[in-house]
């Protein structure tokens, strides 16, 4: 293994030692300097050319470096900051000068700007590289589906309704800076509907809808005073775009609230407004669990525990329908198709039986059939060890979750939530694969 032996030499300096998955990214980055070209069109774009460029600014390779090195340590972007004065791994990491490094605001601007595209792209490369190596064999894949949160509190109606008018406050104020009068009265009525709001949350519900009147009367109010702004011609030019993207989910969040309190009218699901702020976020509801509200995301592992695909879905797709497409994919990236597949019940039906073994696949195993179906395997023993092995995809989902801090995403924005799934993807391959490669 030409890459065990490279480690090796680099574990040859103590500290690398201490942090291998650093060092086997190091590794990689040096064999395949093309990783840099792979996010460079991100994080130059809208950048301005000069011959005489900018010393304040961190160079492509340098900023792909930290965001590895802040999802494998799990670091904020100030935390970043500090490392990179501070700590002497960092500083070999990122190949810093003496007393080099870089606000976390200059940090956040750059790495933000990678796409889930192009960190899918390195993932891909990774992945075959580990491949090459015989660290994965795609001999057999599991694939499951798990639901990650968005950063947004639990939604309700009269919440939803207050974030709208203190939003819209905030945003008039912005405005109307020079208008005491207009700001006073906008400050009152935020001050009242927050106390509504306290009675709302804390009244019987018979006592709701007398509650709600005047509650929905002060959005009304608020809605009709931004339209109002958003015509009139004002030197704020960025506040009166702010506002006028937010008046159409204003309007939206009042004609459901007043339907449902007021006329006692249920809200379709995709009718709902989960969030004023993540806008993009679901309702997931599986059974009898507690709902949640974030995004679908499928997880498809090889037999070395290595993720080999992943997508984060809008809406809350039938897990019957992600089998094929994901099979798919890693037969394009990776010219291989998995000699076995197993899933749970969810992913089971007789379209999915046959198009994977249109696909070559030769043992198909679902956890779940039904009387009509029966799994595909050459022996009665091959299907009981799938069976088996499927269940330690949860395991692999919760190290996942839990080792890189994606329970919860707290990245805004539908793009941005992708990408920091997919740097969360990477840093756990990195440290799957350097595991099997020290053991």
């Amino acid at each position: 293994m030409k890459l065990y032996n490279q480690l090796k030499l680099r574990f040859e300096t103590p500290i690398w030692g201490l942090h291998p998955e650093l060092a086997l990214f190091d590794v990689l980055l040096d064999k395949n300097p093309h990783f840099v070209k792979l996010v460079s069109n991100d994080v130059l774009s809208g950048i301005k050319e000069s011959s005489f460029g900018r010393k304040d600014s961190p160079t492509v390779e340098q900023v792909l470096r930290a965001a590895i090195y802040k999802e494998i340590k799990r670091l904020t972007y100030r935390e970043l900051e500090v490392d990179m004065y501070d700590s002497k791994i960092c500083s070999m990491f990122l190949r810093l000068e003496d007393n080099q490094g870089y606000s976390y605001s200059v940090m956040q601007k750059y790495i933000s700007k990678i796409s889930e595209k192009s960190i899918k792209s390195i993932i891909i490369e990774i992945n075959s590289i580990a491949i090459s190596e015989g660290i994965e064999t795609v001999d057999k894949i599991s694939t499951d589906t798990t639901t990650i949160e968005t950063n947004v509190h639990y939604p309700t109606n009269n919440s939803l309704v207050l974030d709208c008018i203190e939003t819209a406050t905030r945003l008039l104020k912005r405005i109307k800076k020079d208008k005491k009068d207009d700001n006073d009265r906008l400050d009152e009525q935020r001050k009242a509907a927050k106390k509504l709001n306290y009675d709302i949350n804390n009244s019987k519900k018979e006592n709701l809808p007398s509650l709600f009147d005047p509650y929905l009367a002060t959005l009304k109010s608020l809605i009709l005073e931004s339209w109002t702004a958003v015509r009139n011609s004002s030197t704020n030019i960025k506040s009166k775009t702010e506002l006028k993207e937010f008046l159409s989910l204003m309007i939206k969040v009042y004609r459901n609230a007043y339907k449902f309190q007021i006329e006692g009218e249920k809200v379709a699901n995709s009718d709902k407004v989960f969030s004023v702020f993540e806008t993009h976020t679901d309702i997931l509801v599986k059974g009898q669990r507690e709902v949640e509200f974030g995004h679908k995301t499928l997880i498809t592992r090889g037999s070395s525990s290595m993720i080999l695909d992943h997508d984060v879905f809008e809406g809350n797709p039938s897990d019957k329908g992600l089998l094929i497409p994901s099979i798919t994919r890693i037969k394009t990236n990776y010219t291989r198709i998995p000699e076995s597949s197993s899933a749970d019940g969810g992913f089971c039906s007789q379209e999915n039986l046959e198009k994977c073994k249109e696909l070559g696949l030769t043992n198909i195993v679902f956890t779940k059939v039904t009387k009509s179906l029966q799994n595909i395997v050459s022996s009665p023993e091959i299907e009981r060890i799938l069976k088996k092995w499927r269940s330690t995809t949860e395991a692999v989902i919760s190290n996942l979750k839990r080792g890189f801090d994606l329970q919860r995403v707290l990245w805004e924005g539908f793009e941005k939530f992708c990408s920091k799934v997919a740097w969360s993807v990477l840093g756990y391959n990195l440290r799957v694969m350097v595991n099997r490669m020290l053991q």
